[in-house]
């Protein structure tokens, strides 16, 4: 029928006010304009929807129909133009940690500078892979990311601890280092791994064993299985009943980023990862 929407806007105003010059008033048009455009209306839909006299407007039955379904379709219409103009919320992703005990801290900071934005965040197994496929907007790594679809700024470099079990004897330590861990099974996930027997010098790896989450981790040093090497954040966001974390004095650090893919990058992404380097910057 090739009906518009500025004929469905015709009809709205026509049977709110019941008056072809009020109605032509609200809409900012002249009398004849707002009679043409319900007469092409009415010959397009091909029944009559106003009856108009000298004296008075009426919506016709159908007139009346179509009326309240105008209005429910340009009610909807606005509320899609007015969701999608509306600033979309950024989906952070990681794999163990966000940013550690920097996480809340620098999200309270965001929320206050840009309220109209929400940080969403969700753990994921793979968070490069959450990015290629369209789920994440901007992902924390602990490994530098690969392939070229992928930008990211370093932000900081974050401690390694080592993991034990309460129980352990070396829980009694104030710190330890990686050859106290040597002799020791150390759990590696299978996602996201941060560690490997490469960690400690060739020659004095120590024997590992492969778990495929962070849970799984947890469970095997709690339960005294193996221990952990691990980033600092590890500690902030999965405080685990019956473990130990200790400073590990001689390992490398692990450098965190903020990635994100190129092409289809979120519109504050820039601000976002600026915002957090100086908010890290100036705390850690």
């Amino acid at each position: 029928m090739n009906v518009e929407l500025r004929h469905l806007r015709a009809l709205a105003a026509i049977g709110d006010h019941r008056s072809i010059t009020a109605a032509a008033q609200a809409l900012h048009l002249t009398q004849p304009a707002l009679s043409r455009t319900l007469d092409q209306l009415e010959r397009r839909v091909g029944v009559r929807l106003v009856e108009r006299t000298t004296r008075h407007v009426a919506l016709t039955e159908p007139g009346h129909r179509l009326w309240e379904h105008s209005h429910r379709i340009l009610t909807s219409l606005d509320s899609a133009l007015a969701e999608a103009a509306a600033p979309q919320p950024i989906r952070l992703t990681f794999a163990w940690a966000a940013l550690g005990r920097f996480t809340i801290p620098f999200l309270r900071e965001w929320r206050a500078g840009h309220p109209d934005v929400v940080v969403r965040i969700r753990q994921a197994d793979d968070p490069e892979a959450a990015l290629r496929r369209g789920e994440a907007d901007i992902a924390v790594l602990r490994t530098e990311p690969t392939g070229a679809d992928l930008g990211h700024a370093a932000l900081i470099e974050e401690p390694r601890i080592a993991a034990v079990a309460d129980d352990h004897p070396l829980a009694a330590r104030a710190a330890l280092t990686l050859d106290d861990l040597a002799g020791e099974c150390v759990a590696v996930c299978e996602t996201a791994a941060t560690t490997s027997a490469d960690l400690w010098p060739s020659g004095a790896r120590p024997r590992t064993v492969d778990v495929p989450g962070v849970v799984e981790w947890l469970t095997a040093i709690a339960t005294g299985t193996a221990v952990g090497v691990t980033a600092a954040g590890t500690s902030h966001h999965h405080p685990q009943p019956g473990i130990t974390y200790l400073p590990l004095s001689d390992a490398e650090p692990i450098v965190v980023h903020l990635a994100w893919l190129e092409g289809a990058e979120h519109p504050c992404t820039e601000a976002f990862t600026a915002s957090a380097r100086r908010h890290l910057a100036a705390r850690a």
